[in-house]
């Protein structure tokens, strides 16, 4: 994130639920930031997380969620 010039603690995380697994995604100018327990995992354009959104929504990572 240092990269990015950003500092983590002053976004505005959006969360997909309480569980301590659960992922924040955050939005930073033309970035799409994602987390999950506070660490980076991914850092998308916009054009990326458009397809990721779409894979999710055709099931493409159902089997690694079980």
């Amino acid at each position: 994130m240092a990269e990015l010039g950003v500092d983590p603690a002053a976004l505005d995380w959006k969360r997909s639920g309480t569980d301590e697994g659960s992922i924040e995604v955050a939005f930073v100018n033309e970035w799409i930031l994602l987390r999950t327990s506070g660490e980076l995992i991914s850092v998308f354009d916009e054009h990326e997380w458009a397809c990721f959104l779409d894979g999710v929504k055709n099931g493409e990572f159902d089997r690694a969620a079980s």
